[in-house]
């Protein structure tokens, strides 16, 4: 089961910064997350309270057990695996920092924040309570939630820095301000979730602007062009297809939107230098 929720204007602030909350998840994996990344100065929060997984990150293997929280940052490549008898729940927090001026003076927790653009390990700080608190105020919606919900949401990226750094703060500032921008969650879902049939139209009719604005965006969140997005996302997923070995070359093209077996091989082999087949004998080149 799949709670999500999203275009809700939420945003947290610490130390008079101003983060958007551009969306809120929880549930239980049923299947692989692919390899995917963030783009420009937008972080996931993950908490599994329950069940046992893997996470690949940047080439590592981590195991996910219970208690288990990690930071993916802007352009950190990676995927998740559930485990097939006991499944991870997750708690995932999608937030984007502002663009802040280079000269600005951090606070001690903003600076610790961004200094980790990645970060694995076990919560000792009591965050799945603060996570059941933000989901129990969206979902039941009491007077004053969205407040509430904002006020606990900044205490778990206090919490977050506690645990990687040992970071006191006190006379934190909370100001409830600002309006999310969707875009970067947009261009992610529609990567990760749609790679058999990414159009550049599409993509741009979701985020309300024309091509061209679609392709400047995609530059300045990801440093990539729409076409180097569309293979990524489509040869990520490959690579996870090609781990089943039920499943044909034939009907792995098919699954990912190519016209022809023969299409997929040569876009396969052009993005990772060997045949699908190949990749899938020779678990040492994955």
């Amino acid at each position: 089961m799949k709670t999500s929720y999203e275009n809700l204007g939420l945003t947290l602030t610490v130390d008079n910064i101003t983060i958007d909350i551009l969306n809120l998840i929880s549930e239980r994996f049923t299947q692989t997350i692919p390899s995917h990344s963030h783009g420009n100065n937008c972080w996931e929060i993950h908490y599994i309270p329950y069940g046992y997984g893997k996470l690949i990150s940047n080439g590592k293997s981590y195991d996910i057990t219970p208690n288990t929280l990690f930071v993916t940052g802007p352009h950190v490549e990676h995927a998740q695996f559930p485990d097939a008898d006991n499944p991870m729940v997750e708690y995932c927090i999608y937030l984007r920092m502002p663009k802040l001026p280079s000269q600005k003076k951090l606070s001690p927790i903003i600076h610790a924040f961004l200094n980790k653009d990645f970060w694995f390990g076990e919560d000792s700080h009591d965050i799945n309570s603060t996570m059941k608190q933000v989901f129990n105020e969206l979902e039941h919606k009491y007077i004053g939630y969205i407040t509430h919900a904002e006020l606990l949401l900044s205490t778990i990226l206090i919490k977050l820095v506690r645990n990687y750094e040992q970071v006191l703060i006190s006379n934190e500032n909370i100001n409830v301000i600002g309006v999310t921008d969707n875009k970067s969650r947009i261009i992610e879902e529609y990567f990760l979730y749609e790679y058999d049939s990414l159009s550049l139209t599409t993509l741009s009719e979701r985020l309300s602007l024309s091509p061209r604005q679609t392709e400047r965006l995609l530059k300045e969140y990801y440093n990539k062009s729409f076409q180097e997005k569309k293979a990524e996302a489509k040869m990520s997923a490959a690579a996870i297809l090609l781990g089943d070995k039920t499943k044909s070359i034939s009907t792995i093209s098919e699954i990912l939107g190519y016209s022809s077996p023969e299409h997929f091989s040569t876009s396969f082999r052009k993005y990772y230098g060997v045949s699908p087949r190949k990749f899938r004998d020779a678990p040492d080149i994955h």
